[in-house]
């Protein structure tokens, strides 16, 4: 049995054209209280790539048992590339480092005239050992791609998803136990 976690990191954020907004939310998750030194936070490409820096500053807070204490920051966007992002914050809990993800993410849309918008209808069957997969249909915006399809029977799936040579990053995938069906995000 894993040992509980003494905390949680949730991120709560505004998207601005230019700027993200927020704030790292620490939440004492057991009874004792914890002190907590914010060494600093990175922005992350999702999947897994390598960050930035977040300008953040170091601090010490101290955060009761079941009580938020927030930790603000502000992010410059202008700069980064197309694609999907996550928050990371370096936290010495009681003495002990830890890596924390953040539990939102937010998308830097790529160019209007370099991405196609629309739904395609794709009524394919695939076999994948046991299961039988029928790929529905495809959703296209500017920030992501979302493909609808259903697996019989019910069970977790793998997504990999390529454009011409091209890999394309899965950022999701969520089937429904009960009914099979699914959503994939890209």
């Amino acid at each position: 049995m894993s040992e509980p976690v003494p905390i949680s990191v949730r991120t709560r954020f505004e998207r601005f054209p230019a700027t993200v907004k927020g704030a790292f939310v620490i939440r004492g998750e057991d009874a004792d209280p914890h002190q907590v030194v914010v060494r600093g936070g990175q922005v992350v490409r999702v999947p897994g790539s390598s960050g930035r820096p977040l300008p953040l500053q170091p601090v010490t807070v101290d955060v009761p048992p079941h009580r938020d204490v927030f930790v603000p920051f502000e992010l410059a966007t202008s700069d980064l590339d197309p694609g999907w992002y996550a928050f990371e914050i370096e936290l010495d809990v009681d003495g002990s480092a830890m890596r924390m993800v953040g539990d939102r993410r937010f998308p830097i849309a790529w160019p209007r005239g370099t991405v196609r918008t629309g739904t395609v209808k794709v009524d394919r069957t695939a076999r994948l050992g046991n299961a039988r997969v029928v790929v529905d249909r495809l959703q296209l915006a500017a920030d992501a791609m979302t493909i609808r399809f259903s697996v019989q029977p019910a069970e977790p799936v793998a997504v990999r998803l390529e454009a011409g040579r091209t890999r394309v990053d899965v950022l999701s995938v969520d089937v429904d136990e009960q009914t099979g069906e699914a959503t994939a995000t890209a």
